[in-house]
């Protein structure tokens, strides 16, 4: 026998298949009733819609947020989400800037907008190995500008992180 959450999860993912619409409704309720996965099976159900995820991610609180982000590399949306992920890098909110540049940013970003996302990594105190594929998306500006910060951080008697020294 399922589990209520199974349940509810396997219920809504049929409702999203028969009417994509239907996961404005079903979305803010995920992570309360179809339990930690209920949102990705949802949004895998939307077959990579983009206007449906922008507006699910419009409305959605942080945690509605986040879990967008995270799933973005899964949902076979091309570049057209670049737009959520420079959103996400505007917040102050650590969780969705480290998400941003999960699999999806790391892919679709831009080399200015990488780099300006990498280096408010270092701002938030967000560990580097977070990034997905920095070392492939590393370059000479991005050193030159990771140097540049630490050097800024000796100036003023701060200590740089140690993720950052690593790589400069």
């Amino acid at each position: 026998m399922k589990e209520p959450a199974q349940e509810w999860q396997a219920s809504a993912v049929r409702q999203v298949e028969a009417d994509p619409h239907a996961i404005h409704r079903l979305f803010p309720q995920a992570g309360r009733r179809g339990g930690p996965d209920a949102r990705r099976a949802l949004l895998g159900a939307l077959r990579g819609d983009p206007a449906v995820i922008r507006s699910l991610y419009e409305a959605g609180d942080s945690g509605e947020r986040l879990a967008i982000l995270t799933v973005l590399h899964e949902l076979d949306l091309d570049g057209t989400a670049v737009a959520l992920v420079e959103d996400a890098l505007r917040t102050n909110d650590a969780r969705l800037v480290a998400a941003a540049l999960g699999p999806y940013g790391s892919a679709w970003l831009g080399d200015h907008s990488f780099r300006q996302g990498v280096l408010k990594c270092v701002f938030m105190s967000i560990p580097l190995d977070e990034v997905a594929g920095l070392d492939r998306r590393f370059d000479a500006e991005l050193a030159r500008m990771l140097s540049d910060y630490a050097a800024e951080l000796r100036a003023a008697g701060r200590p740089v992180p140690r993720d950052v020294l690593e790589r400069i």
